[in-house]
């Protein structure tokens, strides 16, 4: 079932992005050659308590899945999502990185993503983030009453094929609120079947392209069981934010695209 959000819940949401998208914007600048992802996911950590927002990741649990134990998702690479911090992960000259990071605030989630290239990187992997950054800015722009879920979806798929990469699809962005994953799913390709519900005013969806420079198909790390590799080991890029359907239009929470990092 889907949830409406009401005006003072979507004020809420957007103070929970707003610590959001400031925290990833300094972890952002602290990304450097020889920086571990445990060092993000520590300042990370510390900031939201200065912020006085609780982690949204941290013990978190999908089916036949432990409990998170981050408050960050360090991807890196050939990681598309869910990778966990370590201090053994050190991060490498022309290494690329996604940062996902959750806070809850007032009980509302708030919930973005960024790629981050570490230090000088190849113009492959420069073109990829930026392929995906903009997968994500076209997709917010179907965010109108009257248009569907698949019209977010097309724009992601139809842009990123165009420049030669690949859609992630075992991993799908989703509805967000009261709790993190809330309905509807918002997948990032078009299929025949899929749900397809009309957006409608006070609807909030985290829209979260998942690219890869070279095939879709992902696998899941069996020593951790969160991390998500492509198969083929291509570069990966994820992006994502947190918007609400207004009348008139798209309400990028916690401030505008543009003030993403990268």
């Amino acid at each position: 079932m889907i949830e409406y959000k009401s005006s003072r819940q979507l004020e809420a949401m957007d103070r929970a992005n707003r610590i959001v998208r400031k925290i990833l914007a300094e972890l952002a600048e602290r990304v450097a050659p020889g920086v571990t992802t445990e060092d993000l996911d520590r300042y990370a950590e510390q900031r939201l308590k200065e912020e006085g927002a609780r982690p949204a990741f941290k013990g978190y649990r999908l089916p036949g899945c432990t409990d998170y134990p981050a408050v960050l998702c360090t991807s890196v690479n050939e990681e598309v999502v869910h990778g966990i911090p370590s201090p053994k992960r050190v991060l490498r000259e022309g290494d690329i990185v996604s940062l996902d990071f959750g806070a809850v605030l007032e009980g509302l989630y708030g919930d973005a993503a960024v790629t981050v290239p570490v230090g000088n990187v190849s113009g492959e992997a420069r073109d990829l983030i930026l392929a995906a950054k903009e997968s994500l800015r076209l997709a917010i722009s179907q965010l109108r009453p009257g248009n569907r879920i698949s019209d977010i979806s097309e724009a992601v798929q139809s842009y990123v094929e165009s420049q030669g990469y690949s859609v992630v699809r075992d991993f799908v962005g989703h509805g967000i609120g009261r709790n993190l994953h809330e309905d509807p799913q918002v997948p990032n390709y078009v299929a025949s079947g899929m749900r397809d519900p009309v957006l409608r005013e006070g609807m909030v969806l985290a829209i979260e392209p998942m690219i890869a420079a070279g095939s879709p198909e992902v696998e899941i790390d069996s020593s951790d069981g969160w991390t998500v590799r492509t198969r083929d080991r291509s570069l990966a890029a994820h992006w994502e934010l947190s918007v609400a359907v207004l009348a008139t239009g798209p309400w990028i929470l916690g401030g505008a695209a543009e003030e993403a990092a990268g």
